[in-house]
């Protein structure tokens, strides 16, 4: 009985050093417990990578199974977003079993979503431990479809926890969603809903939004475009999910936030328009996840009477910048009154729309600015010289007299700047000399971060950098060519069309140059697919004419000037870009004679296309024995591993010929 009482003591000492494991270095995530401890899981807290465990003593001696309380860290694989539109997704198929290792980047279920199939990668590492999802069957986005142990032993524990994670996974919901509780308690008592950064690829960590296509205020109906974002692969818009209106943007254009974040808040009701904009302005525009409201699930208590906020002096009075929301200018601007005259209440003396709608009548007129304080002026005594504490630690540093340096800062202080110019670490401004009737160009200068495109074009090209390929090229006469195409023109066919189509002609012949590598070996694509390299603003894509070879020459042509409008305007799907069999570059239209075009991943094959060129060549029939002709000069790169130079110089045979008679084009 001693022993039993003392074991019962140690159990609820544990019990309650527990709510306080954070002081001992233990955080909070995902675990699950050993049905031995039922009893007092309830009141533990969960911890990460580590593992408490409580043997009986009492049991021991009894030669009982000990009683165990183990802690495992798990994780959760949810239906990811694959697009902006997408509500639910299928798993198509599964990558990897129960029990299988999963490194961070791999993929691991392929998704059919409402635009195409695509992978889903593991974000972390782990092992399979459950798949609640199975083939076949479709979840809504953000619900788990398997859970993953960190551990391998812990493969049984984590499945064991089920969908939601037993009570463990509810008591740790329980304890985050504390916080969440106590802001909603400051949440506006109105009715509203938050716009969140969605994920428009499932390799899309943050997006930046491009422009708002509503203003604050504007009415806004379901399904509506509000905002365009851009992804790590196109410019997308975004469409509102409900009615409502624009009530406070949060992120504004040009700026980054992560996936998931408040961008906005939409009003259900015109009138709380301002509540809204003062309640996002106290939120400092972290873009965080805010909380919602649907309907206010009881009535607000009655506040007590507090006195009206003091208006802020206007920006006109103080000579600051105005600070006001988009609302407030839009309605400044509508009745003819001079924002900077108009005294702010919002948070940090921002002008909100019903200061501007309470300016009293005849202040319309624009104020003149209050004269600005004369500039203070400072000189040091003699023998000092002026410097920041951070350039007088450069020049230290650099060895440099302070003295010798000239000084370009406040009062004339040498500044770090001026310190750098100095060593030579940074060029001096300099005056632009100017040409007799033309303008010097001004030529960018320093690091330009890449546009997420840019970026995901620079990972693509570095990743076949390892590919073993090789090219050949071949002259191709072009005079037939370019009669069919002058024919075909005004029936909006184009180049680009005709190209497609003669290549995926020549890859029925030669189906291995549609083909694509494997460990394992080679793989064949049954669907000819012709992806044509697309120069844009801010980077470079593929719109892809599909079934190139099946299709008549102008619906190719109806088609290929549809995806280049939506390649322009940032609005194709994965499916038109990400599709592709075979690509061509061409930069025949540039003056280029010939180049060579680096091997796409996960492609047999590119044609690199130049431009038509006359030539010279020897004719019997010609009264002097030459004639003049048109030849381009095309030039494959391939990947060595599945297709060989004898394939690669048949396929190019084959594409000339049809080159030269491009009847077969029009059947």
């Amino acid at each position: 009985m001693k022993m039993m009482a003392s074991t019962l003591l140690a159990v609820i000492a544990l019990h309650n050093a527990l709510p306080n494991a954070h002081a001992f270095g233990i955080s909070s995530t995902n675990t699950a417990f050993t049905p031995a401890t039922n009893s007092i899981r309830s009141s533990l807290v969960s911890t990460t990578r580590s593992s408490l465990k409580l043997t009986s003593q009492h049991q021991q001696q009894q030669k009982r199974p000990p009683t165990t309380l183990q802690m495992v860290e798990s994780s959760k694989i949810t239906m990811p977003a694959l697009s902006s539109t997408m509500k639910e997704g299928r798993v198509v198929s599964w990558l990897k079993d129960v029990g299988d290792e999963v490194e961070t980047g791999e993929a691991i279920m392929v998704v059919e979503s409402d635009k195409a199939d695509m992978d889903v990668e593991a974000f972390e590492d782990g092992f399979i431990a459950k798949i609640l999802v199975e083939e076949g069957d479709s979840a809504p986005v953000g619900d788990t479809v398997a859970l993953m142990a960190m551990e391998e032993g812990d493969i049984d524990a984590v499945a064991a926890m089920g969908d939601g994670g037993g009570e463990e996974l509810k008591k740790e919901e329980g304890v985050v969603a504390e916080p969440a509780a106590e802001a909603a308690a400051s949440a506006p008592d109105c009715e509203f809903s938050q716009v969140d950064m969605p994920a428009l690829s499932s390799t899309m960590k943050e997006g930046k939004v491009v422009s708002w296509l509503k203003a604050e205020g504007d009415p806004i109906s379901a399904g509506e475009a509000i905002m365009v974002v851009e992804s790590d692969k196109a410019d997308m818009d975004v469409e509102a999910f409900e009615d409502g209106f624009l009530a406070a943007i949060i992120t504004d254009e040009g700026e980054s936030t992560a996936v998931g974040a408040a961008v906005a808040l939409i009003a259900a009701e015109e009138g709380d328009i301002a509540t809204l904009q003062e309640y996002a302005g106290s939120l400092g525009g972290g873009g965080g996840a805010l909380p919602t409201t649907a309907t206010a699930a009881t009535p607000a208590a009655p506040a007590q009477k507090t006195a009206p906020p003091t208006p802020a002096p206007s920006a006109a009075a103080t000579g600051a910048r105005v600070v006001a929301s988009p609302l407030a200018k839009k309605r400044a601007n509508e009745l003819g009154i001079d924002i900077s005259t108009v005294a702010g209440t919002g948070p940090n003396g921002r002008v909100t729309a019903g200061d501007v709608e309470n300016v009293p009548t005849g202040r319309g007129t624009k104020a003149t600015p209050a004269a600005a304080p004369a500039k203070p002026v400072w000189t040091p005594a003699p023998g000092v010289v002026a410097a920041t504490p951070m350039a007088r630690a450069a020049a230290k540093k650099a060895r440099l007299d302070l003295a010798t340096i000239p000084g370009t800062g406040e009062f004339g202080r040498v500044t770090v700047d001026d310190v750098k110019i100095a060593t030579g670490e940074k060029k001096p401004k300099r005056a632009v000399a100017k040409r007799a009737g033309a303008e010097v160009a001004e030529l960018p200068e320093g690091l330009v971060p890449f546009t997420s495109m840019q970026r995901a074009v620079s990972k693509n090209m570095e990743a076949t950098l390892s590919t073993p390929v090789f090219r050949v090229s071949r002259e191709v006469e072009m005079d037939a060519f370019n009669a069919l195409y002058q024919k075909v023109k005004p029936k909006g066919v184009t180049v680009s069309a005709l190209l497609a189509k003669a290549c995926a002609l020549a890859i029925e012949k030669y189906p291995v140059i549609n083909s694509s590598y494997s460990p394992e070996g080679t793989v064949f694509n049954k669907d000819i697919n012709i992806a044509m390299a697309v120069a844009i603003d801010g980077g470079l894509i593929t719109p892809t004419l599909k079934y190139a070879n099946e299709r008549g020459i102008i619906e190719l042509g109806e088609n290929w000037k549809e995806l280049v409008g939506k390649a322009k305007a940032g609005t194709l799907t994965p499916d038109e870009y990400n599709s592709g069999t075979f690509t061509i570059s061409n930069l025949g239209m540039f003056g280029v004679s010939q180049f060579d075009a680096i091997l796409p991943p996960g492609m047999g094959g590119i044609l690199a296309v130049g431009g038509t060129q006359e030539v010279i060549v020897p004719c019997k029939q010609a009264v002097l024995g030459m004639k003049k002709i048109s030849k381009m000069t095309v030039t494959l790169t391939a990947d060595h591993r599945q297709i060989y130079g004898a394939d690669a110089a048949l396929f190019l045979k084959e594409f000339a010929s049809v080159m030269a008679g491009p009847e077969v084009l029009l059947l």
